[in-house]
């Protein structure tokens, strides 16, 4: 089975570009490091292919591209889109999105303060899903289009940085997240 981790790593104005870059770096080299997937980034930002192991697909989008189009550029039989925004996320929780696809066509990483960290679905997406990584209540949305019960799984939260203020939910206690520790200074 081909599966592919896709970390989404956007322009976003409350944040530094610095910021916004060794963010992206420590999502990517946690997802290149999971067994079983194909590390791809998918970005709106040109500079950030700079962050990515030699040989990795870099994805050019623009920052407005709706996921379901991201979707469809993934070639595999399953694939999760990770937001670039969660430097600290556990790749344990990447592998329970993945476990998740075994009794749904999608999972869900919720955010705790709104929104989704991170999204996995069977490929091709399937017609009736319009997922969006920053709708409020992303499970919500996904289950009122959904077709059917038990159509969209979810996995435990994590947390999104969004703004400087979110910085102070980063645990230092994880391992991981090296580059924007560094940035930090932490």
């Amino acid at each position: 089975m081909t599966r592919i981790a896709a970390v989404l790593a956007k322009r976003r104005p409350a944040l530094a570009d610095d910021l916004v870059a060794a963010m992206a770096e420590d999502v990517y080299e946690m997802v290149a490091g999971l067994d079983l997937v194909t590390p791809v980034l998918i970005t709106s930002v040109p500079e950030l292919e700079e962050v990515v192991w030699p040989g990795t697909e870099v994805l050019h989008i623009a920052d407005d591209t709706p996921l379901r189009e991201i979707f469809a550029l993934l070639r595999g039989e399953q694939a999760v889109i990770v937001g670039a925004d969660a430097p600290d996320l556990p790749p344990l929780l990447i592998g329970k999105l993945f476990r998740e696809l075994g009794r749904a066509p999608l999972s869900v990483c919720p955010s705790q303060d709104g929104g989704a960290v991170a999204l996995a679905a069977h490929l091709p997406l399937p017609a009736w899903a319009d997922p969006d990584l920053d709708d409020h209540d992303p499970v919500k949305a996904l289950r009122a289009q959904a077709s059917g019960p038990r159509q969209v799984a979810t996995g435990p939260g994590w947390h999104r940085v969004r703004s400087a203020a979110d910085l102070a939910r980063l645990d230092p206690g994880l391992e991981g997240w090296d580059n924007t520790r560094m940035l930090l200074g932490h």
